[in-house]
């Protein structure tokens, strides 16, 4: 039961940080850039693309404002890179 816990949660950030990396990537902002406009540290964006990081709501916000997205889009389905 815990292994197809932690898969699905390894599996759910997953998703979240590719459909980030793939906004950041269509805008041209590298990890450095977004973690400046984000006031976020640039090794925690590259741990939230590899789905790393169980981050907070409110960072989330900061990166999808900063990225110029709803933050529902981050979790529509079908989404990812």
């Amino acid at each position: 039961m815990k292994k197809q816990i932690d898969d699905e949660r390894g599996t759910f950030l997953l998703n979240i940080g590719n459909h980030l990396h793939k906004r950041r990537i269509q805008l041209g902002l590298s990890q450095e850039d977004l973690a400046y406009k984000a006031h976020i540290d640039r090794s925690y964006i590259s741990g939230i693309e590899r789905g790393k990081r169980n981050i907070s709501i409110y960072t989330l916000k900061k990166i999808t404002d900063s990225l110029n997205m709803n933050i529902i889009d981050v979790f529509e389905k079908g989404k990812t890179r």
